[in-house]
């Protein structure tokens, strides 16, 4: 078990570095944009093609940190007023939500989308990069969900057991004590 805590630990640690790689390289980016425009008065052709790509890039793997971290946005007022059981089961349905549409869309149509953009070969105008690898944001971030879905929902199923096997003790001494 600790292996695999590691290696989510090691996978953790890569995505968020890549995070935040990806928002310095378009900070810098959108910096030069503004200073190629309004200082030197001659805007830059490239600056914000690669904005918009780097946005790509940071949004999807940025939901796969933010639910990682369960800082993902959700109703908590309503889930909030549950029993701790029911807000149980309510986590667990909205991860296998999470991970039946992540695999289904994200990554098997990601996939799909990636492999027909390079198929087309299709290049962005001012970069001249295949728009296909700008799409691979799509399939990897939808890895990372489900990784992270299914880690949240086996955690929500492992507490739902042993909060049931407490209650099944609990009911035994009641029970033990009145006869």
């Amino acid at each position: 078990m600790t292996v695999l805590r590691s290696i989510k630990k090691v996978l953790d640690r890569s995505l968020e570095f890549l995070v935040i790689v990806v928002v310095a390289v378009l900070v810098v980016d959108v910096l030069w944009q503004v200073f190629t425009r309004f200082v030197l008065k001659n805007p830059s052709t490239w600056t914000e093609e690669l904005a918009v790509f780097m946005l790509i890039w940071v949004s999807l793997l940025g939901a796969a940190v933010a639910l990682n971290r369960g800082s993902h946005l959700g109703i908590d007022y309503f889930v909030g007023k549950l029993s701790p059981q029911k807000r149980l089961y309510t986590e667990i349905f909205a991860f296998l939500c999470i991970l039946i549409f992540s695999l289904t869309v994200m990554v098997f149509g990601g996939i799909d989308l990636v492999g027909s953009t390079l198929k087309l070969e299709q290049i962005s105008p001012a970069l001249g990069i295949k728009v296909g690898y700008v799409y691979l944001a799509v399939p990897i971030s939808g890895l990372f969900l489900v990784l992270y879905s299914a880690i949240g929902m086996f955690e929500r199923l492992i507490q739902s057991f042993k909060n049931e096997r407490v209650r099944q003790q609990q009911v035994m001494h009641i029970e033990e004590g009145v006869d």
